[in-house]
């Protein structure tokens, strides 16, 4: 049950007010004014609080402020509660950290949906998103209730790409986010002696593109079809309006492409360092997590060799030894020139 704080002067609003909270099934605190608001708000910690701006000894404004100076309650959701309608009293509360407004008088139905935003967005911001697609699927239900990002790609142009062939290109100007309606993805980069480095793999279901949309800036890798796929293409207007509109989606999308960074420097560090086997056996993890959500066992890699040594950051012919060793170490097993992943947890075990 969350716990919501009413810090209001008028006794018959502070009452009803608090009988119309307790009805949505919150737990209700009252102070009657901001000296005893903040008092209980140490004491208590509530998961929100609503306060009145004019009140004796000490004002919603000082509440708001003192309340932000202590570390245990500062990110707490804070919505000014007046019968004021000036808009510099508006910009004040909002410009010092004020989540949300109400102006007297309010109906129960905008108290309740009021509350009930501001806690899904301090619950939002308190969660660890997966730092990939799934993560931001998971922030886009959060916040949306949609089931996915997929509701970005109805209705959009299909593109068909054949296996091998370029979506987009490194230096080109993003104009559009790519969705994998079928098929698997890479995204990569070449040297000048034409070698490739695989940055990142997708699969149906999932975006890419969009770090540069973000950035302002060209693709800084390429994108290629590792088989036939169809490709929804949704305009770059479409997905900036989704941010704009949504704070706590931009918000977590910076620390999600934050986490990436980190992720891509210890990808760099282990094709660096890494020995040769654990090279590929972080590949064909990599792998295994990608394309095998449910966890099925045994996992046939459906991938070309080629694609396999590049993920692995490794000549195709040092990737076929390899492969060769770990089949007679029972770890994998190969059909049809497929590999089969027999022990995925020896497999891990060698990446650490």
């Amino acid at each position: 049950m969350k716990t919501i704080l009413l810090i209001e002067d008028n006794e018959e609003l502070r009452e009803n007010t608090a009988d119309i909270l307790a009805i949505a099934g919150y737990r209700v605190l009252t102070a009657e004014n901001g000296k005893t608001g903040i008092e209980m708000l140490l004491q208590h910690q509530p998961d929100l609080v609503i306060c009145d701006i004019m009140m004796p000894l000490l004002d919603g404004f000082g509440v708001l402020h003192l309340m932000q100076q202590q570390e245990a309650v500062k990110d707490t959701p804070f919505i000014f509660l007046t019968a004021k309608t000036d808009r510099a009293d508006f910009r004040k509360g909002m410009g010092m950290g004020a989540d949300d407004y109400l102006t007297k008088p309010f109906s129960g139905t905008e108290l309740w949906d009021t509350v009930e935003s501001r806690l899904r967005k301090a619950a939002i911001k308190k969660q660890q998103f997966p730092a990939d697609i799934q993560g931001m699927s998971q922030l886009m239900y959060e916040v949306t209730g949609k089931t996915s990002l997929q509701t970005l790609a109805e209705g959009r142009n299909i593109d068909k790409y054949r296996k091998k062939q370029v979506i987009y290109a490194e230096g080109n100007h993003p104009s559009r986010l790519y969705y994998v309606q079928k098929g698997k993805v890479k995204t990569c980069k070449t040297n000048d002696q034409g070698k490739e480095l695989v940055l990142d793999l997708y699969s149906t279901g999932d975006f890419l593109g969009y770090t540069a949309l973000l950035e302002g800036t060209v693709y800084k890798e390429t994108a290629i079809a590792m088989e036939d796929a169809e490709i929804a293409l949704i305009p770059a207007d479409d997905f900036k309006e989704l941010l704009n509109n949504n704070h706590e989606v931009a918000t977590q999308l910076i620390r999600m492409l934050a986490k990436n960074i980190t992720d891509k420097e210890q990808q760099l560090l282990g094709l660096a360092y890494n020995s040769l086997r654990k090279k590929v056996a972080e590949a064909l993890i990599s792998l295994l997590r990608k394309y095998n959500p449910h966890n099925e066992t045994p996992y046939t890699v459906n991938i070309s060799r080629e694609n396999l040594a590049t993920i692995a950051g490794t000549a195709t012919e040092s990737l076929i030894r390899t492969l060769s060793d770990f089949r007679d170490e029972k770890l994998i097993d190969i059909r049809d020139g497929m590999v089969i992943i027999l022990d995925e947890n020896k497999l891990s075990n060698m990446l650490y």
